[in-house]
């Protein structure tokens, strides 16, 4: 379904394949803490389902650090929805999903854990987390799991209380004047407030994740989404990055980083509920 990446949790599969790999230098690490505390703090006690692969460091991160904490979930939906723009009489614009890509983000999100009926039945909202530069990826989500609401019948004043979005921003300097990417948008108005959330990263993390880490498969876009799915790649640069990606769930499990993600949340509106008071508790 998904594009093949190894359980890091528990890689019984890695077998010798990081052998003579060197020590990876986690020079982004402080600041992912720090982003990945506020992340969990604005996701509105939703299971975390991680869009993409520009954050498959917080994934890992998290996979580590929330391993023997029942909840939030944590989880990967690869999708990339990347494609050739058409022209229009104004602009270029992406071209409209046909019904079998359609039918196929909804498999890859009902394999992460997300469907109509989980949504309208299940007793935790879902938080999607992205990094984000202008949205489109977060748009074309919404308008891809409204409509499935809408063909399964499940009620959708239920479900938009259950809905979250939290993108991964570059830092900028605050004032009352900042345009923010989803003042852009109208479908956040379809959801209550404080459902569409932004966590900041100073540029360097920011671009690295989203733009120059390399990552251990492919990007996901729809032309791929159909492929015969590919097997691990055991390149030296794809080892690099798994050593990487290991180092950070271990890392994660540590009693060092998960105080640090406690103390990142220090400050947020979140803390005022139980919900999160209860998981900085579990963390610590």
């Amino acid at each position: 379904m998904q594009p093949f990446r190894w359980d890091l949790v528990t890689p019984d599969q890695l077998g010798s394949l990081l052998e003579d790999t060197p020590e990876p230098d986690l020079w982004f690490l402080d600041d992912l803490i720090t982003c990945a505390g506020k992340v969990l703090a604005r996701s509105g006690n939703g299971d975390l389902v991680f869009v993409g692969r520009s954050l498959d460091s917080m994934f890992d991160l998290l996979s580590g650090a929330l391993a023997d904490v029942e909840e939030p979930g944590v989880h990967r939906a690869a999708l990339s929805f990347q494609r050739p723009g058409v022209a229009t009489s104004r602009k270029w614009a992406l071209p409209p999903l046909t019904p079998a890509e359609v039918a196929r983000v909804r498999e890859v999100l009902a394999d992460a854990g997300v469907t109509p009926a989980s949504l309208a039945r299940g007793p935790r909202p879902v938080a999607f987390v992205d990094v984000v530069y202008q949205g489109s990826t977060f748009t074309q989500l919404f308008e891809v799991v409204r409509d499935w609401i809408e063909d399964e019948r499940e009620p959708w004043s239920v479900i938009r209380r259950k809905l979250r979005f939290v993108g991964v921003t570059i830092r900028r300097k605050t004032s009352p004047n900042t345009e923010r990417w989803q003042q852009e948008e109208e479908w956040p108005a379809a959801l209550p407030a404080r459902s569409v959330l932004n966590v900041s990263l100073d540029y360097p993390v920011w671009s690295y994740l989203g733009d120059h880490q390399v990552k251990l498969h492919r990007s996901f876009k729809p032309k791929r989404w159909f492929a015969e799915p590919e097997g691990p790649d055991h390149t030296d640069r794809t080892r690099a990055a798994l050593a990487e990606a290991v180092a950070l769930v271990a890392r994660g499990r540590t009693r060092d980083v998960r105080r640090a993600l406690a103390r990142a949340v220090d400050g947020e509106p979140a803390l005022a509920e139980a919900w999160l008071r209860a998981l900085v508790v579990r963390l610590r």
